[in-house]
Formats: structure tokens, C-alpha cells, sequence
């Protein structure tokens, strides 16, 4: 009778053990990796007045991305990563990122200021997604359109779409991250690039 008794305790014990609830996983956060040090000399382009990222309600928020190529609709249904997420909203994470980049070559003025720069540039977010071709091989790609304009008489001057693509060193979030930062340095690198094409006198500027 005894032992019977024990063993019912013992079982009583052991599934009051296994229904106690585990503590949720702390999800790991990311970011863009520190902004370039501050040049020693002082900017030469045109100041720009860089806008806010725009992006989709999909894209405007902290979650890390990745689609399913190789699967038949995986194209067409971005997943979050379910213990990984970025320090920010993606938008404000590349704002940072590309101000700095920007920042080496050219006074970058905040759009909500007061002060009127030469150019006034604003970007729209269209893809920020770890992309898979199979299950052990996958890359980070970013696109974003860029409309720039006269920052004195607001006339349209030129827009581009950017690309950038770039390998991940392992399937997993880490390497998506990884693989993102380094897709931003190109995209921001790309809109440098371009924006040295635009670098003119401020008084022809206005004309």
C-alpha cells in the first residue's frame, strides 16, 4: 500500500513538474554593425537633405526576413525569423546606416530641419529579405528606390532603382544579418556614387 502510494506521488510530482511552464527564449538582436568613423577633413559634395526611409507596412517594422525561393510560393511569402529581430524598425536601421556612408562625402542635413540644402533626396524601402535558393544556400538582398530633387526650387531631377545582393556564410539569421549589412554598405555606396553625378554649384543649382 505504501509503495502504491509513493508511486502515485511520484507521478503526481513528475507531471506537475513537466507542466510548469519554460521561460520564452530571449530573442537575439541585431543591427547594421557601428557607422564609419568621421572623416578628419571636411565634406566636399552638395548638402544633402536626406528624408526618412519609406517603406511597406511589411517592411516597416524589426522583424529579419527571409523567403523560400526553392519553394513553389516561398517567393511570394516573406517569414520572420522567430528568435531574431533588428534593434529597430528596418527604415530607421538604414536611415542610419546610409546618413553616415553619406556623411563622408557630404554635409547630410535631417529634412525636418530648417536649413535648405542643395539636394533633397528621398528613398522607398521595396526589399529587405534574406533570400534562399535552396536550404543551405541563401543571400541578403536589398532594393530601394531613390527620387532626387533640386533641395532650392524642388525640381525633379533624376530617379534610380538600387540593387545590391549579397552571399550569407550560413543559412541561419546570423548569416542573414550579415549578409544584409553588407548589402546596405553596397546600396549606400551605389548612392554615393550616384549622387557625385548631381554635385553641382549651388548657385546652378537654383537656376
Amino acid at each position: 500500500m505504501h509503495k502504491t502510494a509513493a508511486a502515485l506521488l511520484l507521478s503526481l510530482l513528475l507531471a506537475a513538474c513537466s507542466a510548469i511552464p519554460q521561460a520564452p527564449q530571449r530573442p537575439h538582436i541585431w543591427d547594421m554593425g557601428a557607422p564609419p568613423a568621421p572623416q578628419s577633413t571636411a565634406p566636399q559634395g552638395a548638402a544633402l537633405s536626406l528624408w526618412r526611409v519609406r517603406a511597406t507596412p511589411a517592411l516597416d517594422s524589426d522583424a529579419i526576413l527571409y523567403r523560400l525561393l526553392y519553394d513553389a510560393e516561398g517567393d511570394l511569402q516573406p517569414r520572420p525569423y522567430a528568435h531574431s529581430r533588428w534593434s529597430m524598425s528596418v527604415p530607421q536601421l538604414l536611415d542610419q546606416h546610409i546618413s553616415a556612408r553619406l556623411a563622408a562625402s557630404r554635409p547630410v542635413l535631417d529634412a525636418a530641419g530648417d536649413r535648405p540644402a542643395d539636394l533633397d533626396l528621398r528613398l522607398t524601402l521595396e526589399e529587405c529579405a534574406q533570400h534562399f535558393s535552396s536550404p543551405e544556400k541563401s543571400a541578403g538582398v536589398i532594393r530601394l528606390r531613390a527620387t532626387l530633387f533640386n533641395g532650392q526650387t524642388h525640381r525633379l531631377i533624376a530617379q534610380r532603382n538600387f540593387s545590391a545582393s549579397h552571399p550569407a556564410p550560413t543559412p541561419d539569421a546570423a548569416g542573414g544579418v550579415q549578409a544584409l549589412r553588407a548589402a546596405a554598405g553596397d546600396i549606400a555606396d551605389q548612392l554615393d556614387a550616384w549622387l557625385r553625378q548631381h554635385d553641382t554649384p549651388k548657385a546652378e543649382q537654383v537656376k
